[in-house]
């Protein structure tokens, strides 16, 4: 797209300097507006119009709106309000982002200027901008948007407010608010976008879920055992589940009362819990059908803990490979499968031996794969009780393991019960 030539050609029309107007198109296209409609909002800035189009757009519904629009209007109830900052070309932004809905449905916004609008408020909404975010439409408020209180109050059937379990929460919500415990915490120096950062992470937990967070803003209340209500908190994909991340605008406030927090985790079908996208903790109960390739010993790179193949690591290229021990297994309820990663010490279990006696086995036979054979005779065909972290994928569903035992009940009849709970 050659910004200079829809940058001169508005700056002729509008009688401006065209550094002014290629700036301003530039700072609405990093943020995914349209060409058309990024070429209208400067033409309103600097008293054009719109080009041919209406400066307020007609009203419509949000469950009308598509990535299709141009600029909408909308009467709309928030629901919730985060804050964030973000940088763009070396610069700081605050922005203000959340969910709007009405009688027809929900939408996401972004607004880059602070409106004063607070969870709970009924507004008109005029010339909103709709861009794409994550494949669905979402409304970009900008200096040419009116914010204006409602008429008359929105009714809707959704929750106001960010309160929210853990179980509830899903990656790329933003202003939401939880009640937890903190079960695991440890501070780190990261390389960040200023140069080295401290940060603090770990994992929260409650009645309903485990997740895990980050504080980029670190707070000495944010310690292991304490109770905690956090709000304004966003929730990003990491490893292919939620992660919760605590930033300037957070606030942390101490519980009088501890958090109870869920000894075992959720119990689902592994079809059920692969349709959810990712789970941090979750139980499943299958067969092992087989112990995959690249179980048994294996070696990784030194430098990022990477599996290598032939001495090579796919970012820090030939190395002396570190060994250490792996299972990869599928395992199989009737409902669908997912493949269950082993560490060194959960390995070393069902093994019956830790990496001196592979090695030594190995050495013995003059063959690393005997270690895997051995494995493979001990697993496949068994019924076992994971739990773990899943992440699902488009190669698949994987579960880091972090507890692998011996089923005392059949993995089909379980995967029967817990899909006739659902459908009920």
């Amino acid at each position: 797209m050659d910004v200079n030539s829809h940058a001169e050609e508005l700056a002729s029309d509008l009688g401006v300097d065209k550094a002014e107007v290629k700036a301003d198109l530039e700072n609405l296209l990093e943020y995914s507006v349209p060409i058309d409609e990024a070429k209208q909002s400067v033409r309103r800035k600097h008293g054009g119009g719109g080009g041919g189009s209406s400066p307020t757009p007609e009203s419509v519904d949000l469950a009308e709106i598509t990535t299709d629009h141009g600029n909408v209007t909308v009467t709309v109830r928030v629901l919730t309000r985060g804050t964030r900052t973000i940088r763009y070309q070396g610069d700081d932004f605050t922005i203000r982002e959340g969910e709007l809905a009405d009688g027809t449905g929900t939408i996401s916004y972004t607004a880059w200027q602070d409106f004063g609008f607070e969870p709970g408020d009924s507004l008109t909404i005029g010339n909103a901008g709709v861009r794409e975010w994550d494949g669905e439409p979402e409304l970009n408020l900008n200096e040419s948007t009116t914010v204006a209180i409602a008429d008359e109050p929105v009714d809707v059937d959704r929750e106001v407010g960010g309160d929210r379990d853990l179980v509830e929460i899903a990656a790329g919500d933003r202003g939401r608010n939880v009640e937890v415990r903190v079960l695991e915490v440890e501070e780190k120096t990261i390389s960040g976008r200023d140069g080295e950062t401290e940060i603090r992470e770990g994992v929260v937990g409650d009645a309903t879920a485990r997740l895990p967070f980050t504080d980029w803003d670190p707070r000495p209340e944010v310690e292991a055992g304490a109770s905690l209500r956090i709000e304004d908190v966003y929730a990003r994909e990491f490893r292919g589940v939620p992660s919760i991340n605590l930033t300037e605008f957070t606030t942390v406030t101490p519980l009088p009362d501890p958090v109870e927090v869920a000894e075992s985790a959720p119990r689902l079908s592994v079809a059920e819990a692969v349709g959810s996208g990712g789970m941090f903790d979750v139980e499943l109960v299958g067969n092992v059908l087989e112990v995959r390739d690249g179980s048994g010993l294996i070696e990784r790179c030194p430098e990022c803990g990477r599996v290598i193949q032939n001495g090579q690591c796919r970012s820090h290229g030939e190395v002396d490979g570190e060994d250490d021990l792996r299972v990869k297994a599928i395992l199989d309820d009737g409902t669908d499968t997912v493949t269950v990663v082993l560490d060194s010490d959960l390995t070393a279990e069902v093994y019956g031996g830790g990496l001196e006696e592979a090695l030594a086995a190995a050495t013995d036979a003059m063959d690393k794969d005997v270690v895997a054979e051995s494995i493979a005779d001990a697993l496949e065909g068994g019924a076992y009780r994971v739990r773990g972290s899943l992440s699902v994928d488009e190669y698949g569903a994987t579960l880091d393991a972090t507890a692998f035992e011996t089923a005392d009940d059949d993995p089909a009849d379980a995967a029967r019960e817990t899909l006739a709970e659902v459908r009920a």
